[in-house]
C-alpha cells in the first residue's frame, strides 16, 4: 500500500516506491489523490496499478507496464477508438484561418516553403505554386525580427493576388518573434523543446522538486503572452514535439524517450488550458517512425485519460528524399491512419514543397477511405501485441532436418526477409536473374550477398524437359535460396527441395498429404478466417506462413486482420515466421506502391509483428519491388542493407543547397550499409535528431559545415567545398568506411 499525489496524466513517474514503480511527484496544476497501490494480475505478471478509490470516475488513473517487465508505465486506456478496424478518433475542431482541422473534416494536407523568409517576392511565388498544387496549409519559418517584418508583406501580397491558404509560423528559440507574427499569420507552431528552454547540451542535469517548480514557472510567464495573443487574434495553435530537439531539462527528467516527449508537450498545453486557450493541435516527430509512432500513441492514451481531444498533426521528420522519404513517411503516417489517428499530414522530403502534396494527398486519400469503409475484421480480444514499445515477435527460423539434401536455414534472413516473385520468362535468362535478385555473380555462378533475395516464388514451373531453366533454379536452391511454389504445380511437375505453397483448405483436405514425406511447407493464410479453420495450422509443420490478404478487399482491413493472426498465433504458442505478402492491382502507381507498403506492412513491422515482405505488382520494375522491400525493412528498423540517411526537407533556415548536397553525399557513401548518416540545413534539429545517426553534416554558418559524430561536433566551420571529404575522412578516421565495390 502506498499513497501521495500524481497528476491525472501520471506522465513523471519518478520516484519510486517500494514496488520499484513511481507514484511521485509530477509537475502539474491537475492533481488526483492516489488513495491505493494495488498489486493486480496483468497477463500473466502482477503488476502495480494506481486507482483514485475514494473519488472512481473518468480520472482514474490505472497503469501498466507497456510489456511484461518493460519500466515504462502507460495507460490501460486504448490508444484508439477500435483495435479491429478503422474508426476515426472524435476530435474538437481547430480553426486555421478559414480551414477547420479534425476528425468531422477531411484529413487536410500541408509542406513547408524552402525560400528565405525575407525574400518576400519568392516566398509568395512558392506559397501560390503549393496552393495550386492543392495543399491546404503553408508553413513559413520565422527566425527573427526582419523575417517576422516580411511575413506580414507575404500575407499581403498573397490576398491581394486572391490567395488565401492559411500560413503557419514555425518558430524555434524566438517568443518575441512569435507575438510579432501572431498579428498576421493564421498559425504558430512552437516547439516545446526550445521556445522557452536553452538549446539542449546533452547535459544530465538534477532537479529538486522545487528547482522543477521554477522551470514550469518560467515557462509559463514566457509561454502565456502568446497564448493570450493567440487568443485575442483567433489564430491557431501547434505544440510540435520534435525528438530531436527535447530540452535538457526534460531528458533529464523523462529520458529521451516518447515519454519525453508527450510531457515536454503537455507542459505547455497545460497552460493553454489553464488560460481557456483550446484552438490548438498536437504533434510528436522523430526521424525514426517506430519511435514517432509510439509517441503519437501514448499521446492520445494519456489525452483519453484527461477526457482531452486536440487534433493531431502527423509527420516523420528528417524523412529525406525519393523513394526513402516517401517510405519512411508511409510507415510512420500510414500506420497511424489505420489506426484513425491524424487530422493533418505533411509528407518531408528533401525535394521542392511542391513535390511533398502528391505522395501527402495519397496518404491522406488511404486513410480517409479506410476510415470510411471502416476497414476491419471481426471482433477478436487482443493481449499480446506491443503498443508503446517495440517487442520483435521471432518467428522460428529454418532449421535442418534429417535427410535433408540442400540447406533450407538461408530461405529466410534473421533480420528480416525479402521475398520476390519470379516468372517463366526472367528463367531464360539465368545470369540477369541472378543480377536481378542482388546476388554476386563469380563466373557465372550465383552467391548470396548482402541485400540478395531470401526465397523466390515461382507460380509456374517449367517443363520437366526444360533443362536449362531447372539448372538456374537449382543453382539457387544450391546457395540456401528458397524456391516457393504452388501445390498444383508441384504434383504435376516437381522440383527436387522447391517449398511447397498451400492454402488453409488444401491442408484441410489432405491434399498435401500426395506430396513426399519431408516436403517443406508455405502455408497461404487471409487472417479473417473463422478460428476453426486457423485450427489446422496447430497440426502442421510450415516453413513459413504468407499473410496474403488481397489488395482489392473493400471492408476488409490487412492490418486488423495480420494483428488477429498474429493473435492467434501467440494465444497457441505458434512461433511460424509471418511473411506480409502484398498483391497489388495491375497499373498501380509508383508512389501508390510504396504508401501502399509502407502502410499496410510497416504498420505491422513497427510493433515488431512479421519477418519480411513480399510484394507483387504485375508490370512493375523488378529492381524498384526489390529495392521497395529491402527499403521497408530498413525503415521499420529491421534489416539494413544500405546506407541510411537522416536528411531535412529544407526551409527558410537552410544555410546551403540541401537537394544538391544531399545527392552528392548520397553518390560517395552510398554503399556503406550499417552506417548513418545526418544531413542537416540548420542546427535547430541537428544534434538531437543525430542521436539516431552515427555522423552528421550540419549547416553551422553560411557557407560553413560542422561535422558531428553522434550528438557531439567535432569539427566546426569546414568551408563548403572542402566538407564532404572532411565528411568521408571522419568516417574513415572511426574505421568505418570501406571503399566501394569494384564494376564486375
Amino acid at each position: 500500500m502506498a499513497s501521495g499525489s500524481v497528476p491525472a496524466s501520471f506522465t513523471g513517474l519518478k520516484s519510486r516506491d517500494h514496488h520499484g514503480l513511481g507514484t511521485g511527484f509530477t509537475k502539474s496544476c491537475d492533481f488526483i489523490r492516489v488513495s491505493d497501490l494495488q498489486r493486480v494480475k496483468f497477463r500473466r505478471a502482477k503488476v502495480s496499478v494506481i486507482r483514485n478509490s475514494t473519488n472512481p470516475g473518468p480520472e482514474t488513473v490505472e497503469l501498466e507496464p507497456a510489456s511484461d517487465g518493460s519500466p515504462l508505465l502507460v495507460p490501460r486506456q486504448k490508444y484508439c477508438q477500435s483495435i479491429q478496424k478503422t474508426i476515426r478518433r472524435k476530435t474538437c475542431t481547430v480553426m486555421v484561418g478559414n480551414v477547420a482541422l479534425g476528425s468531422e473534416h477531411p484529413i487536410r494536407i500541408q509542406t513547408m516553403t524552402t525560400t528565405d523568409t525575407k525574400d518576400v517576392a519568392g516566398t509568395v511565388e512558392q506559397v501560390m505554386r503549393i496552393a495550386d498544387q492543392g495543399a491546404d496549409i503553408v508553413r513559413i519559418t520565422v527566425q527573427g525580427k526582419k523575417e517576422a517584418d516580411a511575413c506580414f508583406e507575404i500575407k499581403n501580397s498573397l490576398v491581394q493576388k486572391n490567395y488565401n491558404i492559411p500560413l503557419v509560423a514555425d518558430i524555434h528559440f524566438a517568443p518575441s518573434v512569435a507575438l510579432r507574427v501572431a498579428e498576421c499569420f493564421d498559425k504558430i507552431r512552437v516547439n516545446p523543446g526550445n521556445f522557452a528552454d536553452r538549446r539542449a547540451q546533452f547535459e544530465k542535469l538534477e532537479y529538486t522538486e522545487e528547482d522543477y517548480q521554477k522551470e514550469l514557472e518560467h515557462i509559463e510567464q514566457v509561454f502565456t503572452p502568446l497564448v493570450e495573443k493567440c487568443k485575442k487574434y483567433g489564430r491557431a495553435m501547434r505544440i510540435g514535439t520534435n525528438h530531436g530537439s527535447l530540452s535538457d531539462r526534460i531528458m533529464s527528467y523523462f529520458g529521451d524517450s516518447p515519454r519525453g516527449m508527450v510531457e515536454s508537450a503537455f507542459e505547455y498545453a497545460r497552460i493553454c488550458r489553464k488560460l481557456d486557450f483550446h484552438n490548438f493541435v498536437f504533434s510528436m516527430k522523430a526521424s525514426n517512425p517506430v519511435v514517432m509512432v509510439q509517441a503519437y500513441r501514448l499521446l492520445v492514451a494519456e489525452m483519453n485519460v484527461l477526457g482531452w481531444d486536440y487534433p493531431l498533426h502527423l509527420g516523420v521528420t528528417e524523412a529525406g528524399e525519393g523513394e526513402d522519404g516517401r517510405m519512411k513517411s508511409a510507415i510512420g503516417i500510414g500506420t497511424l491512419l489505420m489506426d484513425g489517428l491524424g487530422d493533418t499530414i505533411r509528407v518531408s522530403l528533401t525535394e521542392p514543397p511542391e513535390e511533398e502534396i502528391d505522395p501527402c494527398r495519397r496518404l491522406a486519400n488511404l486513410g480517409m477511405r479506410a476510415a470510411k469503409l471502416q476497414k476491419g475484421v471481426a471482433p477478436f480480444e487482443e493481449k499480446n501485441r506491443r503498443y508503446f514499445d517495440f517487442q520483435r515477435r521471432s518467428g522460428q527460423l529454418p532449421v535442418q532436418k534429417e535427410g535433408d539434401e540442400v540447406d533450407f536455414r538461408g530461405v529466410l534472413h534473421r533480420d528480416g526477409s525479402v521475398l520476390m516473385s519470379v516468372s517463366l520468362d526472367q528463367l531464360k535468362a539465368p545470369e540477369q536473374l541472378y543480377k536481378s535478385l542482388a546476388a554476386k555473380l563469380i563466373v557465372g555462378m550465383p552467391f548470396k550477398d548482402l541485400a540478395t533475395v531470401d526465397s523466390i516464388l515461382l507460380r509456374e514451373l517449367p517443363l520437366l524437359d526444360d533443362k536449362d531453366a531447372r539448372l538456374a533454379l537449382k543453382r539457387l536452391i544450391d546457395i540456401s535460396m528458397g524456391v516457393i511454389t504452388p501445390l498444383s504445380e508441384q504434383l504435376t511437375k516437381p522440383l527436387p527441395n522447391a517449398l511447397v505453397l498451400v492454402t488453409l483448405k488444401e491442408l484441410s483436405t489432405g491434399a498435401s498429404t500426395l506430396l513426399p514425406e519431408g516436403t517443406r511447407l508455405v502455408v497461404s493464410v487471409r487472417g479473417d478466417e473463422p478460428q476453426e479453420e486457423l485450427e489446422i495450422l496447430k497440426t502442421t509443420d510450415a516453413i513459413m506462413i504468407l499473410h496474403d490478404l488481397p489488395y482489392t478487399e473493400e471492408k476488409t482491413s490487412r492490418v486488423h486482420a495480420a494483428r488477429r493472426l498474429f493473435e492467434y498465433l501467440s494465444e497457441n504458442s505458434l512461433d511460424f515466421p509471418v511473411i506480409h505478402h502484398i498483391q497489388f492491382p495491375k497499373e498501380t502507381h509508383r508512389d501508390d506502391l510504396v504508401i501502399g507498403a509502407g502502410t499496410n506492412a510497416g504498420a505491422l513491422l513497427v510493433d515488431g509483428l512479421g519477418d519480411g515482405i513480399l510484394l507483387e505488382a504485375p508490370g512493375q520494375d523488378f529492381d524498384f519491388l526489390r529495392n521497395t522491400s529491402f527499403n521497408l525493412l530498413q525503415g521499420c528498423r529491421m534489416r539494413n542493407t544500405k546506407t541510411e540517411y537522416v536528411s531535412c526537407p529544407s526551409c527558410g533556415r537552410t544555410l546551403f543547397d540541401l537537394q544538391e548536397i544531399s545527392a552528392e553525399i548520397r553518390e560517395k557513401t552510398s554503399h556503406l550499409p550499417g552506417v548513418s548518416i545526418a544531413i542537416m540545413g540548420c542546427i535547430v534539429n541537428g544534434p538531437g535528431e543525430m542521436a539516431d545517426a552515427d555522423f552528421g553534416y550540419v549547416g553551422g554558418a553560411p557557407g560553413k559545415i560542422d561535422l558531428y559524430v553522434g550528438k557531439t561536433v567535432v569539427q566546426r566551420g569546414i568551408a563548403m567545398e572542402r566538407a564532404t571529404d572532411a565528411l568521408i575522412q571522419l568516417i574513415k578516421d572511426h574505421g568505418r568506411w570501406v571503399d566501394p565495390p569494384a564494376e564486375e
